[in-house]
């Protein structure tokens, strides 16, 4: 289509060869009209346009914003010429269990094949490869629903903090009405799994790279394992331990040292921590428990198939598996497999227990409670299952990730009762400071990245403590003060 001869365009690009930017920002002027268009490189993005009294005053508007990205290193750029990040998305070949029906209490549909899963003291969360995220009651009813622009890779927790981590390379926080971005993984990490502690970001990656990203979403060790297919990283105070296509590894939280390094009865597919121990599900059909202190192992649970999800309970005396025939698997602490059942419903990609109770995400994008009671275990066995209920999740409309943020006039009835927060410009980077009185003016807020404004001030529902001290966060929902 031909330019009009009174449009202009501008394009730029910043894109980090060892950070993670990788988002281009686009200003057109057409007359009176300036649209701006921003994302990711390689996609669509969003775009707004707003309108001036005279053409003078468009263009010395797209001015200021050229500006304000230039001062912050975008560059002009040739729109194409970089590509958007190589994504994985995992496959299964799944399928039907031969066992007795597992006693499945209530299955949600979530539309589309299913990776993130979280179970809460209130909500269960799942999150499927269109990019919806549901939450629910642990009876089996819909809350909320939140829309992410790619694949939700997987759904963790950091104390009271929930996020999501995205296909298109963000991870999300979802502790507000909207979605907002916590974190963007480097442009050329093709990301397997993540997982957080006090803030810090562990990624497992497709080439057997693990990086860590700290709460302000700055780079802060990256290592090489000896195999591929980082499909397990978990994280506590004192490690990151990885699993790859040759084993499982440890490195030291803090700098990235190597601790150890055990081989495994196959690749990882999957991995599951507790306070002393971790667990790695493997391809050949095992799950090995090993110590964190020094990864010997202390028990295989052995499985008929590939296993592409693991879980424990808390005390560690049942451990859980789910292979890629559709069935689930309990064992005792020892090794003993105490059953086998199937779910119905296609293989787990992945899985937690709770209160007696495991949770499942499915190839075919269900949401599944079963109950995990010897009770009811022992009746399944026999044939005897409760009819499953089937959660209705229509109706729900997606709280859709975006960079807008309502404004409220300071001082103002809507302005009440919230904590102030500023962004401020420092050493080539915006950081957010605590205003209000109480907190310790020197400590950094974690705050969404893509609402960030230079001088800007806002109001936050909450601001709480990191599990360290060493940093503060912001919670809940966020306003622009004017």
């Amino acid at each position: 289509m031909p330019v009009a001869a009174d449009e202009q365009t501008t394009y730029l690009e910043l894109s980090e060869d060892t950070g993670s930017a990788h988002k281009f920002y686009e200003v057109r002027v057409a007359g009176v009209d300036v649209t701006i268009t921003y994302g990711r490189i390689g996609e669509g993005g969003q775009a707004k346009t707003t309108s001036y009294p005279s053409p003078e005053k468009a263009a010395a508007a797209a001015a200021k914003k050229i500006g304000e990205k230039v001062r912050k290193g975008y560059a002009p750029a040739v729109r194409g010429v970089r590509q958007r990040r190589a994504v994985t998305r995992r496959a299964i070949a799944s399928s039907r269990s031969t066992a007795r029906q597992a006693p499945v209490l209530w299955r949600f549909r979530s539309g589309a094949a299913a990776f993130g899963i979280f179970v809460g003291e209130e909500h269960a969360w799942v999150g499927n490869e269109r990019g919806d995220v549901y939450t629910l009651t642990h009876d089996g009813q819909v809350t909320g629903r939140y829309g992410l622009p790619d694949g939700v890779k997987c759904i963790v927790a950091d104390d009271w903090w929930i996020y999501a981590g995205c296909d298109d390379g963000k991870v999300y926080d979802l502790g507000g009405k909207v979605p907002r971005v916590a974190y963007e993984i480097a442009a050329d990490v093709d990301i397997y799994w993540l997982d957080i502690h006090d803030g810090v970001l562990g990624v497992a990656d497709a080439r057997g790279g693990i990086t860590t990203v700290d709460h302000e979403d700055e780079f802060q060790w990256r290592r090489k394992a000896e195999g591929t297919d980082g499909w397990m990283v978990r994280c506590d105070e004192d490690g990151v331990y990885h699993g790859h296509s040759r084993g499982v590894a440890r490195y030291a939280a803090r700098g990235g040292e190597p601790l150890w390094h055990t081989r495994t009865d196959g690749g990882v597919l999957f991995g599951w921590q507790e306070r002393d121990e971790v667990f790695a599900a493997t391809s050949r059909g095992s799950v090995h428990r090993l110590r964190k202190a020094d990864g010997s192992e202390t028990a295989r649970y052995r499985c008929d198939a590939a296993v592409f999800s693991c879980a424990a309970s808390p005390d560690g005396r049942y451990v859980f598996a789910g292979d890629n025939h559709s069935s689930v698997y309990c064992f005792a602490a020892d090794g003993t497999r105490l059953w086998k059942l199937g779910t119905g419903c296609g293989s787990a990609y992945s899985m937690q227990y709770r209160d007696g109770r495991l949770y499942l995400v499915t190839t075919d994008g269900s949401l599944v409670c079963l109950d995990a009671s010897e009770e009811a275990v022992r009746a399944a066995e026999d044939g005897r299952v409760p009819q499953a209920a089937e959660v209705d999740g229509s109706g729900w409309t997606a709280a859709v990730a975006g960079a807008e943020v309502e404004s409220v006039v300071a001082g103002s009835a809507a302005a009440a009762g919230g904590i102030e927060v500023e962004c401020v410009a420092e050493g080539g980077r915006l950081r957010v400071r605590v205003v209000s009185p109480g907190f310790d003016p020197a400590r950094r807020v974690q705050f969404p990245k893509d609402i960030r404004v230079p001088g800007a001030r806002y109001l936050v529902a909450e601001v709480l403590e990191s599990g360290s001290g060493a940093f503060y966060r912001a919670r809940g929902d966020i306003k622009r003060l004017l």
